[in-house]
């Protein structure tokens, strides 16, 4: 079960990484998609994996952030 809330999860980043560039919601999609890789390498046991996707998670959120402003 684990292991496809992984797939899943990484699954889900990367198509709204390969979308990010048609409207700024899928930055945010991408964010959500990085938080549930970095759970899933947490509870996995993975905590480097968890600890480098929440940090990609705090940069799109930034990047959102900053693309409401443009």
């Amino acid at each position: 079960m684990l292991t496809a809330f992984g797939a899943i999860a990484v699954t889900f980043m990367m198509v709204m990484y390969a979308l990010e560039r048609r409207h700024r919601r899928y930055v945010l999609g991408f964010a959500c998609g990085c938080a549930l890789s970095s759970t899933y390498g947490f509870l996995a046991g993975t905590w480097p994996f968890g600890v480098v996707e929440a940090i990609w998670a705090l940069v799109a959120v930034n990047r959102y952030r900053q693309s409401a402003a443009d």
